[in-house]
């Protein structure tokens, strides 16, 4: 398993919360996601065995949020 911190700076609010979690959570290999609005980051638990970052990365981009380069 690995873990993962990625700063998604267009979070701010609940909505933006779930959506993430809700997107990331229906991934194969994806453990857990945990959105914190405040610090506007989302830490990711995953299998990398079964799903790569930038199948995450891939996940956020499509449910409209930028993430840093």
């Amino acid at each position: 398993m690995s873990e993962t911190t990625l700063s998604i700076p267009g979070i701010h609010c609940e909505h933006c919360q779930s959506s993430i979690e809700g997107a990331l959570g229906e991934l194969e290999g994806v453990r857990s996601a945990r959105v914190s609005v405040p610090e506007r980051t989302v830490d990711v638990d995953y299998d990398e065995s079964v799903v790569d970052i930038d199948a995450i990365k891939d996940t956020i981009l499509e449910q409209g949020y930028d993430l840093p380069a």
